[in-house]
């Protein structure tokens, strides 16, 4: 089969097509043939050799975790239902034709939905509606999303407004500022202004101006910088590191001001929860109430580029493999 495959770590040049063999389902497993792989900002970190202590892969390895396509073999103890179904799971490798995936790491996409934005959610769709539900965010609340016109951001914007609370984009550029309030932010501030942290707050307003939740998915600066316009008592999630680590948050500070602290760990969802998340995301979306936004959909030999595109940080919402 057709796949990309990570060959050293380095560059975008390092992620070229190959020939491999085909997957076989085991015990428990479906086969999948790919509609389309996801794509999202670690992928294109692991690939340049960061975050090995978290990430132990070895070139010549094919990235990629998430798939939307449709089950055409299954394994031993595999009920016969599941042939046929157009479904969204949680892969190994999902930059190929074909995956192998335990039944309990599959999706099953509504009919109305295609499954180009089915596998724009498999990552992003599962995290915002997890963190909207982790953060508690309700009608009461103002939050502050930072990375707003990414894959995720876009999603936490429309998910914090449907649940009725006062939403703030940050994100760089008009193109972006403009997808934002069409998502339903309140406000959208341009993250290349130096004192942007000040026009955060005024558009956060309330008594005392600040975010009652912080969903950052940037991190580095641009967290550090957006941590002090958390109101006391508040919530602040550093679920992100595209900027090359997470928001350096000071426990003690954070303990003083009542804020409650989450990380990436807290976003590591079990089976259970996965399942609920994604399906609750895939029917949002069949039902039109929320959008993911797709920037490019690139062919499987071109998985390099998408990477470039991905780390250059140009496109507004997702970058998409289709295979």
């Amino acid at each position: 089969m057709r796949a990309a495959q990570v060959k050293a770590f380095g560059g975008p040049e390092v992620l070229l097509p190959v020939e491999i063999p085909d997957p076989v389902p085991g015990p428990g497993e479906v086969l999948i043939d790919v509609a389309y792989a996801d794509t999202i900002f670690v992928e294109t970190q692991i690939r340049s050799g960061w975050g090995r202590e978290f990430f132990p892969v070895t070139p010549p390895y094919v990235p990629g975790g998430g798939v939307s396509g449709v089950v055409t073999a299954l394994g031993a103890d595999v009920a016969d239902e599941w042939l046929g179904r157009r479904v969204t799971a949680f892969v190994t490798g999902s930059y190929a034709e074909r995956a192998v995936a335990a039944t309990s790491a599959l999706s099953v996409v509504p009919d109305s939905l295609d499954l180009l934005p089915a596998a724009a959610l498999v990552h992003d769709g599962l995290t915002a509606t997890g963190l909207l539900e982790l953060t508690g965010v309700g009608p009461a609340d103002r939050v502050l999303v930072l990375g707003a016109s990414g894959g995720m951001g876009t999603l936490l914007v429309q998910l914090a407004h449907a649940r009725g609370a006062r939403v703030v984009g940050v994100a760089r550029g008009a193109a972006k500022l403009a997808l934002v309030r069409e998502l339903g932010a309140d406000a959208a501030i341009d993250a290349t202004d130096t004192d942007w942290p000040s026009a955060a707050r005024y558009a956060l307003g309330g008594s005392t101006p600040a975010a009652d939740v912080v969903l950052d998915g940037v991190g580095g600066q641009l967290g550090a910088a957006a941590f002090p316009l958390t109101a006391e008592g508040g919530r602040f999630s550093a679920h992100g590191a595209p900027s090359g680590g997470f928001s350096p948050i000071d426990p003690a500070e954070a303990t003083r001001r009542d804020i409650t602290l989450f990380g990436i760990a807290d976003v590591q969802f079990g089976p259970d929860d996965l399942r609920r998340f994604t399906s609750t995301a895939l029917a949002e979306a069949a039902a039109g109430r929320l959008r993911p936004v797709i920037g490019e959909v690139f062919p499987l030999e071109r998985a390099g580029e998408a990477h470039a595109v991905v780390e250059g940080r140009g496109v507004v919402g997702k970058v998409v493999l289709g295979v």
